[in-house]
């Protein structure tokens, strides 16, 4: 089935990624620091949003000297064509009533007995591996330490981040791992010198907030760094705004930037 693509004034939505991909955003030469973000978008691993939100954090990370990496990784194959991104207005107001999930070793994937979700899972922590692989191989002419990369995952792409560290590839290891609503979708074991982790939630969103608590406790046990913030908004009102200044005052204050 082909790759295929929806979009609207809110971004992009891919479906069918078979063969990855790395979009590459490089800052200004005079500003790169040697400093480097993957970033994994979230889709429930059955889609890839690249939204406003996400080109945004872009932006942002070169305009502070870091190159900025988004990985179309591989998703589950569908016949069904994907839908444009929701308008942000048409959210709505309340966030709905979650079934309750059993989070065991901050697992929180939602199904956790699908075998077509699970391979996919296995193909897109394969494909960021590669994708570190990649950036090594031009960190020359993208003027990345391969040293200093780190990972940002939005939903799905969270539990992608954390199983890349989880596959414990020395070649793969992040520098730090930030989560953007995405809990672990597998059991967690937490490696010793764990990188730092950075977690950003809201109050509503059930499984997922209660996934990222129980990770940021696997962390706290482990006596790694870990920073989680739980918003108190609606359904969809997650601005950067309310996050993404602390993330970068988080990566100062771990001597990160």
């Amino acid at each position: 089935m082909p790759e295929r693509a929806a979009t609207s004034a809110d971004g992009t939505i891919v479906s069918n990624v078979r063969d990855p991909e790395l979009l590459v955003y490089l800052p200004d030469a005079a500003k790169a620091t040697g400093d480097a973000v993957i970033l994994l978008p979230g889709g429930g691993l059955r889609v890839l949003g690249i939204d406003q939100k996400l080109l945004e954090v872009v932006k942002r990370l070169n305009d502070t000297g870091m190159a900025a990496f988004i990985l179309k990784y591989r998703v589950l194959q569908t016949r069904n064509a994907p839908q444009p991104p929701t308008n942000p207005a048409a959210e709505p107001a309340r966030w709905p009533e979650y079934p309750p999930l059993a989070i065991r070793n901050a697992n929180a994937n939602p199904s956790p007995n699908d075998p077509d979700l699970q391979a996919v899972l296995r193909f897109a922590v394969a494909d960021t591996r590669r994708a570190f692989d990649l950036i090594r191989s031009q960190r020359r002419q993208w003027r990345v330490d391969p040293s200093r990369i780190g990972l940002m995952g939005t939903s799905a792409g969270g539990g992608v981040a954390i199983g890349t560290l989880l596959a414990a590839d020395p070649q793969a290891r992040p520098r730090f791992i930030a989560s953007i609503f995405g809990p672990a979708l597998q059991d967690v074991a937490v490696p010793a010198n764990a990188p730092p982790l950075f977690l950003v939630t809201e109050t509503g969103h059930g499984p997922v907030t209660d996934g990222l608590q129980a990770l940021t406790t696997l962390w706290r046990t482990a006596r790694r760094p870990v920073e989680l913030h739980i918003f108190d908004v609606p359904p969809g009102k997650l601005r950067n705004g309310l996050w993404l200044d602390r993330f970068f005052d988080w990566l100062r204050e771990q001597k990160l930037d």
